[in-house]
């Protein structure tokens, strides 16, 4: 179920911050606020080169550049925000094709915002007529509810230009534009993605190896403590149930050097470090899990990154992912030990970055 306090709210905003607007414009609104812009989606270089012409035909007044939340999980990035965050056309083309692929929500919920626009109309709550709004309402559903341009009114006041995005990647701007300005500069780039367990650095791993397609990724999970070193003095050492000293000598040391990794990922079943695994260095190269900014690994990146959640947040992810024996494991071991490791070093001032996401 929708909520309509948070739809009226968001209607009415739109009509507050856009006074020259028209009906057409609050449709296009609440499409964009359920479905996304999907629509929209060409290749990679026909969007680049549409994103290209936008930027060049930007009034010099221009001074919208925060993202702009939609009534829904998505969000209007303005093309002004490249100017100001140093994103390229291409992460910003990337993060929309990403968005379009996403799951989005259904003519149901479409349905709801519109009785909603409807309803404020009827209250003679916006900036037109009752039967106009009406008629744009029909007229659309007649037609399907497509997907529909803004108003001239509203082109000739504003000169709309941005890419609607998932919501979520907002609080990753300042990581991906990071990214770009360090890719600009250097052949290879590591990147270090620490945080406590369940903070959304796999996922973010993971979505950083599609918006950068030349990524290696390399997980700290793989590098845990065999038996043998598993001695009273190590544990007690913050951050010394991980094998730091491997992962330098196997991942890290290659890395900055630019030769071909051969690493041994530990294996659970028999608590040993497996067979070599080749990797190349790629042109981003991201480590992610905690410890990974341990201080005698830190020196070793470009960039870095604390990702971090919500307690509330980390014990519901927790939960929904493992069976009562390993949630018990990470409430009363691993998480105590990552929260005296984080304590004990600084992790996350040590870091460049400190991402609050929902990923």
């Amino acid at each position: 179920m929708n909520d309509l306090r948070s739809t009226t709210e968001f209607l009415l905003a739109q009509c507050s911050a856009y006074p020259a607007l028209r009906p057409q414009d609050l449709l296009k609104a609440l499409h964009q606020s359920v479905f996304g812009c999907g629509h929209f989606v060409t290749d990679e270089a026909a969007g680049l080169r549409l994103i290209q012409k936008e930027l060049a035909s930007l009034p010099a007044e221009d001074s919208i550049s925060a993202p702009e939340m939609l009534d829904g999980p998505f969000c209007r990035l303005h093309l002004r925000t490249l100017a100001k965050t140093g994103l390229t056309p291409r992460m910003l083309f990337r993060l929309f094709a990403l968005s379009a692929g996403a799951p989005a929500g259904s003519g149901a919920a479409l349905e709801e915002k519109l009785l909603c626009l409807l309803t404020l109309a009827q209250e003679g709550r916006l900036p037109f007529s009752r039967e106009e709004t009406a008629q744009a309402v029909e007229a659309w559903r007649a037609t399907g509810c497509p997907p529909c341009h803004h108003s001239e009114e509203f082109r000739a006041a504003y000169a709309p230009a941005y890419r609607v995005i998932r919501r979520e990647y907002v609080p990753l701007l300042p990581l991906l534009s990071a990214l770009d300005r360090q890719l600009a500069e250097k052949k290879r780039v590591l990147l270090a993605l620490e945080g406590g367990s369940a903070a959304g650095k796999t996922t973010l791993a993971a979505l950083l190896e599609r918006v950068c397609p030349d990524s290696r990724v390399f997980h700290m999970d793989d590098f845990f403590l065999r038996p043998e070193q598993r001695t009273a003095e190590r544990l007690a050492e913050p951050g010394g149930n991980v094998d730091y000293e491997r992962f330098s000598q196997e991942v890290l040391l290659p890395l900055t050097r630019g030769e071909m990794v051969q690493y041994r990922p530990y294996d659970c079943h028999t608590r040993t470090a497996g067979g070599p695994v080749p990797m190349a260095p790629g042109a981003l190269n991201i480590v992610e899990g905690a410890y990974s900014m341990h201080p005698a690994l830190a020196d070793g990146y470009d960039l870095s990154a604390f990702v971090r959640v919500s307690p509330e947040t980390q014990r519901a992810r927790i939960r929904r992912r493992n069976d009562p024996e390993a949630q018990a494991r990470f409430f009363s071991t691993w998480i105590p030990l990552e929260q005296r490791y984080f304590d004990a070093t600084d992790a996350a001032g040590r870091c460049d970055l400190i991402l609050e996401v929902d990923i």
